[in-house]
């Protein structure tokens, strides 16, 4: 856990510094729920279970309609809920519902007529989003899993400091020719090397200021690239603990082996593998820039200094070519990250992470925490 003291959350701070809007604009709330019709008359609320919808209604939207709207001089200020997708990054239905029950488009009603759009979610919807966005001019951020430690720390923080710690970060690791990470698990050690390209490293760092469309994914605070190719093998703790063994070829994961748990997770794995190959795709690299307490949701804790991420599937959100059009099946156009921490996966231990670019290896992590060489690029 964090030693660190953070300011209290402020709404209006978030926006400003992530946007900086100017006055006009007309901003929106988007939550998901299993029947979105469940907004009319705000009957959501009274589900105890939907934590996160809740935190959109009082603390997003009441708090943009209690003064934050005035503050910056902002319009609109409405919500509205989507059915729920069922996974990361799964593309929206069109089909949105206000609190008096109308029913609207997203392409024609909402997209089109809002500067900034702000969806706070069970799922992430940052895929699907940006490339709306592109499509339609606006600016927005997925905030998908918010709670109250990330009220009180990830989405309080200054982001022109994260930008400019992650900006540091990004300089020394960018333009790198490959990744090792080498895990230890059930007493053996297991390696996978991804193949960079010499690519420049990309950053998440919370802001999505001028005019261009862009979607902010908060809290920010990583690095990442889009690997060109990975070979070798990794583990992945599954949502039920089930542990398992992925072979990577050609980058992409081409088979599970069952380590400990339950067979039948690692078989539906690998009939998915087999039915819809791209599902395999090594998507993205992460490695967090942060320093920030657990809270529980990945959203976070990929966020935080001496943790890295994997994600396989969907990939055009961060720059990658893998679109939901060539996946076999919608369902399966997903951006799953699999996250590394002491927290998350207690199991594995990555005993070193390396990265070698011109000609030289450095050490970025050990154990979970910052080599020397990074720690250098932050002073």
């Amino acid at each position: 856990m964090s030693n660190r003291t953070f300011p209290p959350f402020s709404l209006s701070r978030l926006l400003k510094t992530t946007f900086d809007p100017k006055p006009g604009q007309r901003v929106a709330v988007l939550i998901d729920l299993a029947d979105p019709r469940d907004i009319g008359g705000f009957k959501f609320l009274k589900d105890e279970s939907l934590t996160i919808q809740r935190k959109a209604h009082d603390v997003f939207y009441q708090g943009l309609k209690n003064g934050v709207m005035d503050e910056l001089g902002l319009t609109g200020g409405d919500i509205f809920a989507y059915e729920m997708t069922g996974g990361s990054n799964l593309d929206l239905s069109d089909e949105a519902f206000a609190p008096d029950g109308r029913k609207l488009s997203f392409e024609k009603d909402i997209y089109p007529n809002y500067d900034l759009i702000l969806c706070v979610s069970t799922y992430s919807a940052t895929a699907p989003l940006t490339a709306s966005a592109k499509k339609h001019g606006f600016r927005g951020a997925t905030l998908h899993g918010v709670n109250d430690i990330i009220l009180g720390s990830g989405l309080a923080v200054d982001y022109d400091e994260v930008s400019v710690e992650a900006e540091k970060l990004r300089l020394g690791m960018t333009r790198a020719d490959w990744v090792e990470l080498d895990f230890q698990i059930e007493g053996k050690k297991h390696t996978l090397k991804l193949d960079l390209g010499r690519q420049e490293a990309q950053k998440s760092h919370g802001l999505c200021r001028g005019s261009e469309p862009d979607v902010a994914n908060l809290p920010a605070g990583e690095i990442y690239y889009v690997p060109v190719g990975a070979e070798g093998e990794f583990p992945m703790k599954y949502e039920d603990g089930t542990l398992g063994l992925m072979t990577v070829a050609g980058g992409r994961v081409v088979k599970a082996t069952l380590l400990r748990g339950n067979p039948a997770t690692i078989e539906a794995h690998n009939r998915k593998l087999e039915g819809d190959p791209v599902t395999g795709e090594l998507g993205e690299l992460g490695f967090g820039t942060q320093v920030l307490p657990v809270s529980g949701r990945d959203i976070q804790d990929e966020k935080i200094r001496g943790t890295f991420h994997l994600a396989t599937g969907r990939s055009d959100h961060l720059g990658g070519s893998l679109t939901p059009d060539r996946f076999a099946s919608r369902l399966n156009a997903t951006h799953d990250d699999i996250l590394f921490s002491p927290e998350k996966t207690p199991e594995v231990t990555a005993s070193e992470v390396r990265l070698c670019r011109d000609n030289k290896v450095e050490v970025l992590l050990k154990d979970f925490r910052p080599s020397a060489y990074m720690e250098s690029l932050l002073a």
